[in-house]
C-alpha cells in the first residue's frame, strides 16, 4: 500500500472505490478502538475470495486479526468467531458476489438470529477478480464475459433483500464519501445485532459506475445516489421500504432496530440452563 509497509500491498486496480471502503473502515475500527480502550486485536475482520478479500490488512502498525475464508462463507466463520469470542468485534469485508451469490444461503439464517456482527458488502455489479463476469446486482441486459449476449435476469435489489429477511440494521453508503461511510459502519458495530454496510464501490476496469453515481450535468446524467432526508424515522420498516422504492441508490441508515436481543446473549443464557454432563457420563449416553 505504501513504501512504509510494502508487506500490505494491496493489488487494486487505480481508482478502485475499494480504496475508500478501506480507509471508512479503518477509521470506524480505529475509532470504536480508541473510545472503549480496547487493543485493535478485539477487532476481526472476516473476509472471502475477491478483490474484497484484501481488506484483512487495514492499518499500517498494529493488525486486526485477519481471516480469509471460502468464497462466499464468511457468515458461517463469523457465526464460529463470535460463538467462540463473543467479546471480539466481528466485521465481515465481502463483495456482491461474494455475498449474495454463493453466499446468499446463509443471510437470512443470521438475519433470523440476529448475529452480532456487522457485514460491509463492496458492490460494483461485476466479479471483479476473475475478469469482470455479471454478478446477482449486474442490470438487466449487460454484458459481460459470462453474458456477452446481456444478462437474462434482472438485477437483485439488495438494500429490498435485507430489508425483507429481517436484517436489524440496514445502511446504503458510497465509496467517495468516506467520512460518512465510515460513520454507517461505525453505527454498525456498535449496534447489538446483525448488521449490514451495502456500499456501491465501482471497479473502475470492468464496470466504472462513477459518473452514473455522482451524475454529471454538463452531459444531463442525474445522479443515482442521492442523500435520505433527515426527517427519515429508521426505527419504521415501512418507511425503509419506502426509502428503496424510490429507485436509485439511497445513502444513509435505512433500518435499524435496537429491539432483538443478540444471539450470543440468547446463547448464554440457553448455556445457564443447560447441564453439564462429565466425558464419562456422554460416553455412557451411547451405550445401547
Amino acid at each position: 500500500m505504501s513504501d512504509k509497509n510494502p508487506e500490505y500491498d494491496f493489488k487494486w486496480c487505480p481508482g478502485c472505490g475499494d480504496f475508500g471502503v478501506r480507509r471508512a473502515l479503518e477509521q470506524a475500527v480505529e475509532k470504536r478502538t480508541i473510545e472503549l480502550e480496547e487493543p485493535i486485536e478485539q477487532n476481526v475482520v472476516v473476509a472471502g475470495i475477491g478483490c474484497s478479500g484484501n481488506m484483512v490488512h487495514l492499518l499500517e502498525g498494529p493488525q486486526p486479526y485477519g481471516i480469509h475464508g471460502l468464497h462466499g462463507r464468511t457468515l458461517p466463520i463469523a457465526l464460529g468467531v463470535k460463538m467462540a469470542r463473543p467479546d471480539l468485534n466481528v466485521v465481515i469485508a465481502a463483495g456482491d458476489g461474494d455475498f449474495l451469490s454463493i453466499g446468499m444461503e446463509h443471510i437470512a439464517p443470521q438475519a433470523q438470529r440476529n448475529l452480532n456482527v456487522c457485514a460491509v458488502v463492496m458492490d460494483n455489479a461485476v466479479y471483479g477478480l476473475t475478469k469482470g463476469q455479471g454478478s446477482p446486482t449486474a442490470s438487466l441486459g449487460m454484458v459481460t464475459p459470462s453474458t456477452p449476449y446481456g444478462k437474462p435476469e434482472v438485477s437483485l435489489n439488495a438494500l429490498r433483500l435485507y430489508l425483507a429477511i429481517g436484517a436489524s440494521y440496514v445502511a446504503s453508503g458510497i465509496s467517495s464519501k468516506i467520512k460518512d461511510l465510515a460513520s454507517l459502519i461505525y453505527e454498525g458495530m456498535e449496534h447489538p445485532g446483525f448488521s449490514i454496510v451495502h456500499v456501491q464501490s465501482p471497479c473502475t476496469y470492468f464496470h466504472n459506475t462513477y459518473e452514473q453515481l455522482k451524475g454529471n450535468p454538463r452531459k444531463g446524467i442525474a445522479p443515482l445516489a442521492w442523500t435520505i432526508d433527515d426527517d427519515h424515522d429508521p426505527s419504521d420498516i415501512h418507511a425503509a421500504h419506502e426509502v428503496v422504492d424510490k429507485g436509485g441508490v439511497p445513502l444513509g441508515i435505512l433500518y435499524r432496530d435496537d429491539a432483538p436481543v443478540p444471539f450470543e446473549d440468547r446463547m448464554t443464557e440457553m448455556f445457564t440452563r443447560a447441564k453439564p454432563r462429565t466425558a464419562q457420563e456422554l460416553i455412557e449416553s451411547y451405550a445401547i
